[in-house]
């Protein structure tokens, strides 16, 4: 038997049968089919019953009002008492400007008042010296009337010659036009006097209005911070001369601020105004969560407002999904203990579930219109100026009768005159 033969007749103990691994793939496989299945229906049950009444977002920045602070006149910076980061108070001042231009237009302007009060009293105490000179020109008239009556009366005696007579009636006629005279000074005193008062006159109220003015532009060479907030944007320096309307540096109330978050056309079918949100900031991370509300979406799309909007009529047309703007207003005491900024970033999460609220604002007016009252303090410090030295020179006894002048203060400085 030759060894091939031997070879082939004799098993080869190191064979090892065929392992059939097919089974094994096709239950790994369908291990994972069932596993994507089973996730797919976990998924599909999660956003049915749950995500789908969601509508979430990171395109969202913290924005709020941005108060400009700028001069009213114009002159040159000697003082500046705020800088950024700091916190100021309304009315609390600034900016100082040079003062000594608008001081001398005030003294001016005081003496000018002073004056006028002086001149209508004038007027108001000729009106009795004129009545008194028409009162004497009547008793001349009167005197003069029954003189040529007694020289008529005895002319056919031949007591009085004609020449006295004519001498008479001359007399007569004189004393009649000064009369006349006197009474059209009368008149034309009293066209200035009547129907008014010498706090009411003409003249003093121009001269008043004039002390007004200077006085505002004396006053508003001190720049009062218009809201409480902080100092941002500093551009002004000392020395530097600023016009009427220049932005000098900012006051950003940080409990005032809201949430635009920027929503794909597509998520905002079902938002309403009113509905909750909840919202995360980067700077504080997951531990600390806002609540808010919906308050408001913008009247258009950011491209529809922004500096060089899309020309979609061109016919280089791309269809880009749009963002829309929505207002989200904040809990104040939230914004009090984890104060946010201006700028920084949320992540947004509205639930939608509940459509009843409106899709817009349908109210004409505001809820809380912006204002500040900083400044009515310095016209009602000009009117009590005004009514000191009308009183002062209207014969007013100086004491606690009359207005007292305004006072020196941390916005409005007494002038060295008043």
């Amino acid at each position: 038997m030759s060894d091939n033969q031997q070879a082939a007749g004799t098993p080869n103990p190191q064979a090892q049968p065929p392992v059939n691994n097919n089974g094994k793939r096709k239950r790994m496989l369908l291990s994972l089919t069932a596993a994507v299945v089973v996730a797919g229906i976990g998924y599909g049950a999660y956003w049915g019953l749950y995500a789908r009444h969601f509508e979430s977002t990171d395109d969202a920045y913290v924005a709020g009002n941005v108060v400009q602070v700028t001069p009213l006149v114009a002159g040159t910076v000697v003082s500046i008492t705020a800088d950024d980061t700091q916190l100021v108070t309304a009315g609390q001042p600034l900016i100082q400007l040079d003062r000594a231009d608008s001081q001398v237009a005030l003294e001016q302007a005081e003496a000018q008042l002073a004056q006028a009060v002086r001149e209508v009293r004038t007027l108001y105490v000729n009106n009795g010296s004129l009545a008194a000179n028409v009162a004497l020109r009547e008793a001349d008239v009167a005197k003069a009337r029954e003189d040529l009556r007694r020289r008529q009366a005895i002319a056919g005696s031949g007591a009085v010659s004609n020449e006295e007579i004519s001498h008479a009636q001359a007399a007569l006629k004189g004393a009649e036009s000064a009369l006349l005279a006197s009474r059209e000074q009368l008149a034309s005193n009293k066209v200035l006097t009547d129907q008014t008062t010498v706090e009411k006159h003409p003249n003093v109220q121009r001269a008043a209005a004039n002390l007004r003015s200077a006085y505002l532009s004396f006053a508003r060479s001190t720049m009062p911070a218009p809201v409480t907030g902080y100092v941002a944007k500093r551009s002004v320096q000392v020395g530097q001369r600023v016009a009427p309307g220049a932005p000098l540096m900012a006051v950003v109330p940080l409990d005032q601020v809201w949430v635009d978050a920027n929503f794909k056309e597509v998520q905002i079918t079902h938002m309403r105004i009113g509905q909750p949100v909840t919202l995360e900031a980067d700077v504080y991370g997951s531990k600390v969560k806002y609540e808010g509300k919906v308050a408001g979406f913008s009247a258009g799309t950011g491209s529809a407002f922004s500096l060089l909007p899309a020309q979609n009529a061109t016919g280089n047309w791309i269809k880009v999904v749009q963002r829309l703007p929505v207002r989200i207003a904040l809990d104040p005491q939230q914004l009090k203990d984890h104060p946010l900024r201006v700028g920084l970033s949320m992540n947004v999460t509205v639930d939608v579930r509940k459509e009843e609220g409106a899709a817009m604002v349908s109210a004409t007016t505001a809820a809380k219109p912006m204002q500040t009252d900083v400044y009515d303090k310095v016209a009602q410090d000009a009117d009590t100026l005004i009514s000191r030295i009308i009183a002062l020179n209207n014969g007013g006894r100086q004491g606690s009768q009359l207005p007292a002048v305004p006072a020196a203060s941390a916005t409005i400085a007494k002038p060295a005159n008043s």
